[in-house]
């Protein structure tokens, strides 16, 4: 399609007035546009489920040209759903995710998601590939070929992948490690600007390779 235009969205961490404000700034048309989210929608900023609420708002408009992608913060709230790994959780942030879902009004964890964004969770994608880029919410393990990545390094992986000059057969983009601007190498270009800890969030439109972000 003519005019077709792809945006990559950085982690969010429940910054959901940034979101906003940067899908008004880059004039995302649904009709046309595509977005993917590269993961770490909750955990740490102010409004993890008005994120969720407002990605699945989204969705409902046009569900074909939005992709979500998981991120290693999603991933330890299903275990601690499940039961499993609740520490880690919550020493990563977890605490502001459960209030943002009221979890002191339900006796189960398992009865703390609505239906939809339980759904929301469960069809999180681990990577996306574009003509001539990867997109993954922490990156790759250098030297193992893309279809045999383990989904732990996807998820969680920095130093190996972010100091490696290793050729993945396309560029890599990421987010899950913070930088103050984008980081832009040969093989990967990293997203993350930190927009929970004061920063930015920061989008990278295709196929134009044009950086836009909003301040926090």
């Amino acid at each position: 399609m003519e005019n077709k235009r792809i945006f990559i969205i950085g982690d969010i961490h429940g910054c959901l007035d940034m979101l906003k404000r940067l899908l008004d700034k880059i004039q995302w048309q649904p009709e046309s546009d595509e977005l993917i989210f590269l993961g770490d929608y909750i955990d740490r900023g102010p409004d993890p489920k008005g994120v969720v609420d407002y990605i699945l708002s989204l969705s409902g408009e046009d569900s074909a040209r939005i992709q979500c992608l998981i991120g290693n913060h999603e991933a330890i709230f299903m275990d601690y759903i499940k039961g499993k790994d609740r520490k880690l959780f919550l020493l990563n942030g977890g605490m502001n995710t459960l209030e943002s879902y009221a979890f002191h009004k339900v006796e189960n964890e398992e009865d703390l998601l609505p239906a939809e964004h339980k759904a929301f969770f469960n069809s999180l994608k681990a990577m996306v590939e574009l003509d001539e880029y990867y997109v993954v919410h922490a990156g790759f393990r250098p030297g193992v070929e893309i279809d045999k990545q383990e989904l732990d390094d996807m998820l969680w992986i920095r130093d190996p992948f972010i100091y490696s000059d290793y050729d993945f057969g396309k560029k890599v983009i990421f987010g899950h490690t913070p930088f103050y601007e984008p980081l832009i190498m040969e093989n990967k270009i990293g997203i993350d600007t930190g927009a929970v800890y004061g920063n930015r969030l920061t989008c990278l439109e295709l196929p134009e390779f044009r950086f836009h972000s909003v301040e926090a």
